[in-house]
């Protein structure tokens, strides 16, 4: 494997209901836990990225918890800043993909006093997240990360976005999210293509969660 000088920044966009996003980024905290990366949690949302389009009932209802979520989220990066939003996000992730739990305001509420904040933080964080869920306000802060996410790729784009350095993807999606050895050789990877201008795109089937 190729050993980088330091840290490789990486710039993760995510919406928190997805649940193959939540598998990656699972496999990026793992990597970050090695020194390999540093990463940089950024929203983005499959909300904002249709709208206009026809959406089925079955999925409205997870959208509109999605959003409240992701207002959430953005609330905890303005007080306690990237950690926070790193935090909120394991925590909520758990709940929605890990147990299955809707994102219902009490579950955004448990997830903000399950995240390990420091204390200050988490008062502060704990204040926001509550004036958060129904202030529209913070849509605009996700609207431009997402947009800033589709700018980066070049193209409409769902998520996760990684982007390493002045190169932006779409994926990669991993499922079940790889561990260990098997984590850094896709990291790697993941850093030699970046390293080629001419590479766009390389896809398969989906892996089961």
């Amino acid at each position: 494997m190729t050993t980088a000088p330091g840290p490789t920044p990486v710039d993760f966009f995510f919406d928190p209901s997805c649940p193959f996003t939540w598998a990656t980024s699972r496999w990026v905290t793992e990597v970050a836990g090695t020194g390999a990366a540093a990463v940089t949690w950024r929203l983005m949302s499959l909300g904002v990225l249709n709208e206009g389009k026809q959406i089925p009932e079955q999925y409205r209802a997870g959208m509109a918890q999605g959003a409240r979520a992701l207002r959430a989220l953005a609330a905890a990066g303005a007080e306690g800043g990237n950690d926070a939003v790193a935090a909120l996000y394991t925590a909520l992730g758990t709940r929605r993909h890990g147990k299955g739990e809707p994102y219902t305001d009490e579950v955004i509420a448990d997830a903000v006093a399950e995240a390990g904040l420091p204390p200050a933080v988490a008062a502060a964080v704990a204040a926001a997240v509550a004036a958060a869920v129904d202030d529209e306000a913070l849509d605009a802060a996700v609207r431009t990360s997402h947009e800033e996410s589709q700018s980066a790729v070049g193209q409409e784009s769902g998520s996760p976005v990684v982007r390493l350095g002045g190169v932006a993807w779409f994926g990669p999606v991993v499922a079940p999210a790889p561990t260990g050895e098997e984590a850094l050789r896709l990291f790697d990877a993941l850093r030699t293509l970046a390293t080629v201008p001419s590479f766009s795109e390389l896809k398969t089937r989906r892996g089961e969660l």
